[in-house]
């Protein structure tokens, strides 16, 4: 219950100092009726809203994770954040099929179904995003196709 107060604590406090700079945000003279500070500070209200529940109504205590699965989720967190960062340099595909490979295989512990999922889950992402998206990916990197 204590950890739930707690955190429901830290999301009101962030809530309100969103709330606060939600208020300083410049408005020019073209702005709609509601105006550019209406979303933000919705957004504050509503996480708000949901700290005050969890600190009112809080959750028994979580068992934690320990051992083995707390390894595993000490190693996504590690994979994801290296992935964050070798996505400039390296291109989109080449990160993307080893993260995901990784984690497939943390979810199910054999090697060939996750190289699979890896490699298809990168190329099905790029095309997806690349052209029914129109987002700017780079697939490789820079320099392998000059």
């Amino acid at each position: 219950m204590i950890s739930d107060r707690i955190f429901g604590l830290v999301v009101v406090l962030t809530a309100l100092a969103f709330i606060a700079s939600a208020t300083q945000v410049q408005t020019s003279f073209l702005t709609d009726p509601v105006g550019p500070k209406a979303f933000p500070m919705g957004v504050g209200v509503v996480a708000a809203l949901c700290g005050l529940v969890m600190i009112l109504k809080p959750d028994p205590d979580p068992v934690w994770p320990v051992g083995k699965t707390l390894l595993a989720l000490l190693v996504a967190v590690i994979v994801l954040v290296a992935y964050a960062y070798a996505l400039k340099p390296l291109g989109f595909l080449i990160p993307t099929a080893i993260t995901a490979a990784i984690l497939s295989y943390q979810i199910s512990p054999r090697a060939l179904p996750a190289i699979i999922t890896g490699l298809g889950l990168s190329i099905g992402l790029f095309i997806l995003f690349k052209f029914a998206l129109g987002l700017g990916l780079v697939p490789f990197p820079k320099g392998w196709f000059s």
